[in-house]
């Protein structure tokens, strides 16, 4: 089975845990069924393998979560790289070509599209094998899967079938209606439209080739800061007569705010938190070393990050977004493909870091123009190289960098530094990237 998981958002509706760079579908959340927790995508990856071994999963995403992913997953996932948002067409469009052109895999298999978060059983996974199957046989040039609606949701889309069989085809799509309008569309059989779908992989390719002017996924690529806005509904699904819908009935839930996240933990609170006994219907996630204390609560919520801290009552949560919009803050904590890092301090003139890299991970070869560096390690063991010098170091020893000096750091163990960064210019973007022998990496 071949997947594409769509992974986008801008983690404003999941705040303090979730921020520009920590999208809701990392946020480790959920038992791992060992002593751990794991994120969104961390799990449904996980059902995914479990259910077909064999399946070759595509992420298409932003650049800005593609460190994340490697963090998260590792390399075995492949990843279609979005150079700029662009709506769901154009992903789509790119990550079709990604398979055909890079991985090789023939323009007659079929690919199932689906949003990367979701909060489903294994049986969700199963069926997304029936969708490949049914759209394998060439009965319809796209396969939608209906779920079965719980309630008259005003969040989602409708679909319409011709028949109440488990495969049938779709007769007309709704728009997000209001509560009332929605019964009305159950009373005759509709379905919601949670944007899963299959299709042949030649199918979306000859659509894009009529909509886009490009020769293969290089072309596209270069060209994909040009290409128009459109959601993949738009471009392909309102134009095409011949689809079909398959019905799911198994639990299927959108964790899009902490009103909806909070009803599938498992967990009353993670992290450092305690509650008395007259709490009721409250949740505590802290991410923070310092304890949280509830009383006498019902029906909230509380998250604590090192980016904030939110109160607040789990249906009102759901209106975070514009305060956060409003809010101009610094990213304070973010995970790499090397580790993590935590702001600790913030000045006009420094800024103090805790980081950690994962055993056999290294930052990239950089220098700064405007800053001088300062590493201090507490523990772990590995090797620094400032400006080609190699040198070992363990917990204790201090390396120093002045503005301009090319350095990395690279971790035999589990390896955590404080870096204090120094400069009355202190910026992301102050990042100068250099190549390094393959030699120097092992560490």
């Amino acid at each position: 089975m071949n997947l594409v998981l769509l992974s986008g958002g801008s983690g404003k509706r999941l705040w303090p845990l979730s921020n520009d760079i920590r999208s809701k579908q990392f946020i480790k959340i959920f038992k791992d069924g060992e002593a751990g927790y794991e994120s969104m995508v961390q799990r449904v990856f996980r059902q995914i393998k479990r259910a077909d071994p064999q399946a070759k999963v595509t992420i298409a995403t932003s650049k800005a979560q593609v460190s994340l992913i490697h963090n998260q997953l590792g390399n075995e996932v492949g990843i279609s790289v979005e150079p700029c948002r662009r709506d769901t067409f154009p992903a789509i469009a790119l990550a079709t070509s990604y398979l055909v052109d890079v991985m090789g895999v023939p323009a007659d298999e079929s690919v199932v599209v689906c949003p990367v978060d979701p909060y489903v059983d294994d049986d969700y996974f199963e069926a997304l094998k029936d969708l490949s199957r049914q759209a394998d046989k060439g009965e319809a040039n796209l396969v939608l899967m209906g779920i079965e609606p719980t309630y008259p949701s005003e969040k989602y889309g409708y679909i319409l079938p011709e028949g109440e069989g488990p495969v049938a085809r779709v007769r007309t799509f709704k728009e997000k209606p209001t509560a009332a309008v929605a019964e009305g569309y159950i009373s005759q059989g509709a379905l919601w439209n949670g944007g899963v779908f299959a299709y042949k992989l030649r199918y979306v390719l000859d659509r894009a080739h009529e909509l886009i002017d490009f020769t293969d996924y290089q072309d596209l690529y270069d060209k994909y800061e040009t290409l128009t806005k459109i959601s993949f509904d738009y471009a392909v699904v309102e134009h095409e007569p011949n689809i079909q819908v398959m019905r799911f009935s198994g639990r299927w839930m959108d964790l899009g705010t902490w009103n909806t996240l909070t009803e599938a933990m498992e967990e009353a609170v993670v992290g450092k938190g305690t509650m008395n006994e007259t709490c009721r219907g409250v949740n505590i996630i802290n991410e923070t070393d310092m304890p949280v204390l509830a009383m006498g609560l019902h029906d909230v919520v509380i998250s604590a990050s090192a980016n904030g801290i939110l109160v607040s009552d789990k249906e009102q949560s759901s209106y975070i977004k514009p305060f956060v919009d409003a809010m101009d803050q610094q990213v304070m904590f973010a995970e790499k493909s090397w580790g993590s890092f935590r702001v600790l301090d913030v000045e006009s003139e420094s800024m103090t870091i805790k980081v950690t890299l994962n055993a056999g991970h290294s930052m990239n070869y950089h220098s700064h123009r405007h800053r001088d560096e300062v590493w201090v390690v507490i523990s772990g063991r590995g090797k620094t190289i400032v400006d080609g010098m190699e040198n070992k170091v363990s917990a204790g020893d201090v390396v120093t960098m002045a503005a301009g000096t090319r350095h990395t750091v690279i971790a035999a163990t589990e390896l955590k530094l404080m870096e204090v960064q120094l400069g009355k210019d202190i910026s992301v973007d102050d990042k100068e990237k250099f190549v390094l022998e393959r030699d120097a990496y092992e560490a």
